[in-house]
């Protein structure tokens, strides 16, 4: 087990040893959850937003990669962040 300092629901520092303001969390508690009034833990919906953004983000570059591959071996003019997305800018 491990040991966690919570504030207004939210789990703000964890630990391996007790100490005073802290209290006995499960191993896969970590901090930045939030305390769910059924006890469990869980992170505020905001984190997997911005999990689903970033996933979302990494697919368009390289859906922007794909297109400017094609269009260099067909020979065609790309659009800039195309040609800035092969070049790494």
């Amino acid at each position: 087990m491990k040991y966690g300092k919570i504030e207004n629901n939210i789990v703000v520092q964890v630990q391996p040893y007790m100490e005073d303001g802290f209290v006995e969390i499960a191993d896969n508690v970590e901090a930045h959850m939030e305390q769910k009034a059924d006890g469990s833990f869980d992170f505020p919906q905001s984190h997997y937003d911005a999990i689903q953004a970033e996933k979302d983000r990494l697919e368009q570059v390289k859906a922007t990669k794909q297109s400017a591959k094609e269009k260099l071996i067909a020979g065609e003019a790309m659009t800039e962040e195309e040609a800035n997305v092969l070049v790494g800018v």
